[in-house]
């Protein structure tokens, strides 16, 4: 275990070595995603300013969750980039080179590769819940934990849609997966009846990665905490879980990368 963990360590610090060389085109990316961001930001003021409330929905409370979602989204998509890549590198046989190494698959898939545009989104959620969010230190607090445990429900998602590619031999499902999730989950969840807003809930998490966290920081609520922790269990277990079985059938395409 000592040794799979310093093994991962060392891989993690490979990633960001590798990430930041090039520091002038580091800063750049994230630069021009924040710029994306605040795109965000106007549209939300703009749109509230006009409409008012949306069934108890306010530019504060959209704010917030559009940091949560930044933020988590960010941690993803930039420090566990490889995430959304599981899809192509099953469907086009990369995964060799990973499968001779004396590391867990999946961990080390995970943090081998860093996207630094995407960090420029969690450098983003951070300034915007300090600067907008009403932070004391139980809503700090809450925030850290709602979006770790939101990193994990987007994590265990965008692996298990991804792994699907083992079965079918398709790299669709992780790009559709992707697309939907975060597309879903930046709007706020109630806005949606019936069958949508179950959705949510389900087969797409949406809700759990910005809608409940940013209710649990706006409005502590034991159950809601409850059902946060154990959505990001579920899509924890269904990611490796499917990732795991479709190793069983992974054939080797003689392709060695460094993933």
């Amino acid at each position: 275990m000592i040794a799979t963990l310093r093994a991962i360590g060392a891989t993690i610090r490979a990633a960001f070595a590798e990430a930041i060389s090039n520091r002038s085109a580091f800063w750049s990316q994230v630069g021009a995603m924040i710029l994306n961001d605040l795109g965000w930001v106007a549209f939300w003021v703009l749109f509230f300013n006009r409409v008012g409330r949306v069934r108890g929905w306010d530019s504060s409370r959209v704010l917030l969750l559009l940091a949560i979602l930044a933020t988590s989204a960010g941690l993803v998509l930039g420090l566990l980039s490889n995430a959304r890549r599981i899809g192509n590198m099953a469907a086009d046989g990369e995964l060799d080179a990973v499968l001779a190494l004396p590391v867990p698959p999946l961990a080390y898939l995970l943090v081998r590769r860093i996207d630094p545009v995407n960090l420029g989104d969690t450098i983003f959620g951070i300034i915007l819940f300090l600067t907008l969010g009403t932070p004391t230190p139980a809503r700090v607090a809450i925030f850290v934990a709602g979006t770790l445990a939101s990193a994990v429900v987007l994590t265990g998602f965008l692996v298990a849609s991804g792994s699907l590619a083992f079965f079918i031999g398709r790299t669709e499902t992780s790009d559709v997966g992707l697309h939907a999730i975060l597309i879903l989950a930046s709007y706020p969840a109630d806005i949606f009846r019936g069958a949508p807003k179950l959705l949510l809930y389900t087969v797409v998490p949406a809700a759990f990665v910005s809608a409940v966290p940013t209710a649990l920081v706006d409005s502590f609520d034991p159950v809601d905490a409850l059902l946060l922790g154990g959505a990001a269990g579920l899509a924890a277990a269904l990611g490796w879980g499917t990732f795991t079985l479709g190793l069983r059938r992974y054939t080797s395409g003689a392709v060695w990368t460094r993933a």
